[in-house]
């Protein structure tokens, strides 16, 4: 489980760290390179709403599978659409069929990580996502490294996707045996959207959106707000994106200790709060403390997407049609992410649109109750469903 979530990072980071290349290589504007992203963001809403289904119709495991694969395609096509082909629409393409192959395979070791956490008993899941970011804090320091020798964006695709592929194909033999692998019958499914009808897994959404698109700004324009606001070359843009991963990969390994003890309101509540401060830093601060907001900005977005995905999931019964729905709802943030800060940059700058970061801690505040894991009705010692009409399970 752990490489599972660290090879994932590790490969978005790889060609999200490149989009200063893409945007140099194809002479894009601001708004022109949201757009763009926004193929990104497209591939992963239109796959989440169904990767609950795949995943109990062929199981975790296979549905990572297929997601590694898709992945490693979306990768190659990338790099030949850029560095040979040279057009927009091209880029777009291969920029979606990523999207289409991470998301499949997000969900899948989410599902999976779910159930691992609910066998242990304890908060584990912080962890597999801090191996999802030092994976990123992998895939931004080669990026970097890469960048600095001037490898061209194939080369440095072709190489991601051969370790993608080797690596990604052989972790889910590791996976949790299934009912269906078992031999026995899928897990109960409820009827078709009634997860949608659900409103603490929609409240849920509301908090997992926030967080994601507090980490996908950072994820998307981080380092051109340093490399363009702050007038600096691209290795020290790559390097602050490094820097934003790896505060983010320290705060989900101390994650777990922190919402064990003081439950997963209080905390998610400081860590949006050290989101919305280090925001400010990076916008308003001279570059030395701009990476100080950066590491800020990186710890206090840690949090919220892992306790998003165990909270989605503390019924294992409902927990692939809820992850299903909490991801889908997430990602909405990497629609409206790309095309709003590439608008707002082409009018401000892009370093200045971080501004709405701070914007987004005001309705990620009044959602986090939705969270808990106490001293709500559906906390309460039953599960949620069972406060709910038999028809509607």
């Amino acid at each position: 489980m752990l490489v599972t979530f660290a090879v994932n990072g590790f490969a978005f980071a790889s060609w999200a760290a490149r989009i200063p290349d893409i945007r140099d290589g194809l002479d894009l504007t601001p708004g022109v390179l949201g757009r763009t992203l926004l193929a990104g963001a497209l591939g992963s809403v239109l796959t989440l709403p169904l990767a609950g289904r795949v995943i109990g119709a062929v199981g975790a495991a296979r549905t990572v599978l297929t997601g590694v694969l898709l992945t490693v395609l979306g990768l190659l096509g990338l790099g030949v659409m850029l560095d040979v082909v040279g057009d927009v629409r091209a880029v777009a393409a291969g920029i979606f069929v990523i999207a289409v192959g991470v998301s499949l395979w997000d969900v899948a070791m989410n599902h999976e990580g779910a159930a691992v956490e609910q066998g242990l008993g304890r908060t584990i899941m912080p962890v597999f996502h801090a191996c999802f970011s030092g994976g990123t804090v992998l895939g931004a320091l080669a990026a970097a490294a890469v960048v600095a020798l001037g490898v061209p964006v194939l080369a440095h695709l072709v190489g991601t996707a051969v370790l993608a592929l080797v690596v990604g194909l052989w972790t889910p033999r590791g996976f949790l045996p299934s009912s269906r692998d078992e031999g026995g019958a899928p897990p109960p499914s409820s009827v078709a959207g009634s997860a949608w009808r659900e409103p603490r897994t929609l409240v849920i959404g509301i908090v997992v959106l926030v967080a994601a698109l507090t980490e996908g700004t950072a994820n998307d324009w981080v380092a051109l707000a340093v490399t363009e606001g702050h007038h600096q070359p691209g290795w020290v843009g790559v390097l602050g994106f490094a820097v934003f991963l790896g505060a983010m990969t320290v705060g989900r390994l101390v994650g777990s200790l922190l919402l064990d003890r003081h439950g997963r309101v209080i905390v998610l509540r400081l860590l949006f709060a050290l989101a919305a401060v280090g925001s400010l830093l990076v916008v308003l601060a001279p570059t030395p403390v701009a990476f100080v907001g950066i590491a800020l900005w990186g710890v206090g977005a840690s949090l919220g997407f892992p306790v998003g995905m165990s909270a989605a999931a503390d019924d294992p019964a409902r927990a692939a049609a809820r992850l299903s729905v909490v991801s889908t709802i997430g990602y909405v943030a990497f629609i409206v992410g790309p095309p709003l800060l590439g608008l707002i940059g082409d009018h401000v700058g892009v370093l200045h649109s971080l501004l709405l970061v701070g914007v987004l801690a005001l309705p990620a505040l009044l959602a986090v109750p939705a969270v808990s894991e106490r001293d709500t009705p559906w906390a309460d010692g039953a599960p949620w469903e069972r406060t709910r009409p038999q028809e509607e399970q």
